[in-house]
């Protein structure tokens, strides 16, 4: 991928993982990736959708597993690895991860799902010179294809194209 696709920031938890579902969602299943602790509940469509969009955007992991998204994540989904933002060492509080983000961006365009979007990224992003996408996501519901199709819309719009 070059430079002139937008980023695309990928949180897991909340995002690919709905933490915070009451019981794992039809759809999903429990990975028990870190013993001793809650399984982790993945979506085998996530991988094909993920990969759909990575012929518009280039992915960046955004979360708190860092590049331990690719070893743990990557097999059960089918990804390549992706670059990941560092982070705080965990745990953090979500509004830390902004100054990473900005530093990791700089002034290219970019669309970011996360379920714990920190309370300044709104202002951040209107505030930017570049096309910028915030996508908030339910925890207890993730990723969703109506997300999928957000992003994918949002990149194809003529405001991107110009920049390409």
């Amino acid at each position: 991928m070059t430079q002139c696709h937008p980023l695309l920031l990928l949180d897991v938890d909340g995002v690919l993982n709905p933490f915070a579902a009451r019981s794992c969602p039809p759809g999903y299943t429990e990975h028990n990736l870190f013993p001793g602790e809650e399984p982790v509940r993945l979506c085998a469509a996530h991988g094909p959708w993920i990969k759909e969009l990575a012929p518009r955007f280039e992915l960046v992991w955004a979360t708190a597993w860092g590049l331990d998204a690719n070893r743990l994540l990557g097999p059960v989904l089918g990804l390549p690895d992706l670059p990941a933002i560092e982070f705080p060492p965990v745990p953090f509080d979500p509004r830390e991860k902004l100054p990473a983000v900005m530093r990791h961006v700089g002034p290219r365009p970019l669309a970011w799902i996360d379920d714990a979007l920190p309370p300044d990224a709104e202002a951040w992003a209107s505030s930017r010179d570049t096309p910028t996408l915030l996508i908030d996501i339910d925890p207890a519901v993730g990723l969703t294809r109506a997300v999928v199709d957000q992003a994918l819309q949002w990149a194809d719009a003529p405001a991107l194209s110009s920049l390409r």
